[in-house]
């Protein structure tokens, strides 16, 4: 499929950051028609000994049967510093984008979607790349704060951070405090288990984010194309 040469990687952290701040502009954030979504890929990089090694497996919904899986592995093109993933994994996601046929109607990233302190964590960031639905289905916070959800599956509550953008209309005040803004979802896909934290990347919103998350839900707390690409990366590429 077509990815989108928005950007090089070859860059500095420094010029990471500004680089999200300017791609942060760009994304949409519209709902998603879930009922609509036939085919879903779940996308996951494992970084282990100097090499990125990419895997995107396609699922048709309802039964998650796959429809194809994408690999690439190329050495890991930047260090690990917080907030700049996508900088370490993307170069190796844009090759496997690149071999996929099918044309997958939303994509479920083992990451960060605006939950993000500049608010474009990968599945946002890759999600511009590929012009397509994009939702991150990240297993950590990486900011903002929340309510515990209720112990039940498909419980969620919202995730909020302070407004970083002084003229952005906040969406609550808490206290008298600063403003604050609904950046995702804390989710129970388990029941009794760890919640994931949700997060639109590119084209969806936060209800149908969560929404589509728990579609893909199964009996694991990972949504299952990304439990299905989850295995594949970590396997080497033959």
């Amino acid at each position: 499929m077509d990815v989108r040469r928005l950007h090089a990687w070859n860059l500095t952290p420094r010029e990471a950051i500004a680089l999200q701040k300017e791609l942060r502009a760009q994304l949409v954030e519209t709902p998603l028609d879930v009922a609509a979504v036939r085919l879903v890929a779940g996308v996951d990089v494992s970084v282990k000994d100097g090499l990125s090694r990419a895997a995107v497996v396609v699922c048709a919904l309802p039964d998650f049967s796959v429809v194809e899986v994408a690999r690439a592995t190329v050495p890991t093109p930047f260090p690990y510093v917080p907030g700049l993933l996508t900088f370490r994994e993307g170069p190796a996601l844009v090759e496997a984008f690149a071999r996929l046929r099918a044309e997958p109607d939303v994509f479920l990233f083992d990451g960060i979607g605006i939950a993000h302190p500049r608010r474009i964590g990968i599945a946002a960031h890759m999600g511009l790349l590929l012009d397509r639905p994009g939702i991150g289905c990240g297993k950590t916070r990486l900011c903002g704060f929340h309510d515990e959800p209720d112990a039940g599956k498909g419980a969620w509550t919202w995730l909020y951070d302070h407004v970083r953008d002084p003229a952005a209309s906040p969406r609550r005040r808490a206290g008298g405090e600063r403003p604050v803004e609904a950046i995702g979802a804390v989710v129970r896909t388990r029941a009794g288990v760890s919640p994931m934290f949700i997060s639109p990347g590119h084209r969806a919103d936060i209800p149908t984010a969560v929404a589509m998350t728990l579609r893909c839900t199964t009996r694991y707390r990972l949504p299952e194309p990304i439990r299905l690409a989850h295995k594949t990366a970590a396997l080497p590429e033959t």
